[in-house]
């Protein structure tokens, strides 16, 4: 059972928390990581790429010259692939490029996201993120206390419109909810930075 470190946002250590093996003490398992990445990359895809083919390219209906005796190689129209505002050939068409994966490879996959920020020593957890207004410069200056000046993953135990709002215009900064943490936020990220409230729930769900 891994033990790591509890700190304020002030950058104090105040104590230290027992994870579970289940979640954070995982064996990672780098195939199913990236079948997880893989779908939700694919799954942010719109898939409303077009290209207009040689039929639906306006013009070209006449035969450009005769068949036979210019000189020239023979055309059909103006609008084939070959010539200039021409159709494109085999180009890309409205398709949906969503794939999914079953509940259970989820599950792996985040669990080995989450022992690997563990094993990496880039797991953070703070004792509570809170701010009373709305105040950029206090997340600015708990991260930079933490050690995660750069990309972060800041984890809430429930929507705090405070601390998100703060976290938005700093850059790099992610802020999302104990429930809706997803595989390539956690991997994306190069510090997870996580509430002991979230922890606790992460557990309670998944444990």
């Amino acid at each position: 059972m891994p033990n790591v470190k509890v700190f304020d946002m002030a950058g104090k250590e105040v104590g230290d928390i027992a994870l579970s093996d289940v979640i954070f003490g995982r064996e990672v398992n780098g195939a199913v990581l990236h079948a997880a990445v893989r779908a939700y990359l694919m799954n942010q895809r719109q898939g409303t790429q077009s290209t207009l083919t040689r039929t639906e390219v306006s013009g070209g209906g006449k035969k450009p010259w005769r068949q036979k005796g210019t000189g020239r190689a023979r055309q059909g129209s103006t609008r084939a692939p070959q010539w200039t505002h021409g159709g494109v050939a085999l180009g890309p068409k409205p398709r949906d490029y969503r794939t999914d994966l079953n509940k259970k490879t989820k599950r792996v996959a985040l669990f080995s996201a989450l022992s690997a920020k563990v094993a990496a020593g880039d797991l953070i957890v703070v004792d509570a993120i809170k701010t009373e207004t709305y105040s950029t410069k206090t997340m600015v200056n708990m991260l930079k206390a933490l050690g995660a000046e750069k990309k972060a993953l800041v984890v809430l135990p429930e929507v705090d419109a405070a601390v998100i709002k703060s976290c938005a215009n700093i850059p790099g900064v992610v802020t999302t909810q104990f429930n809706t943490v997803n595989v390539y936020d956690v991997l994306n990220a190069d510090k997870f930075v996580i509430a002991k409230d979230a922890v606790l729930k992460l557990e309670e769900v998944y444990a």
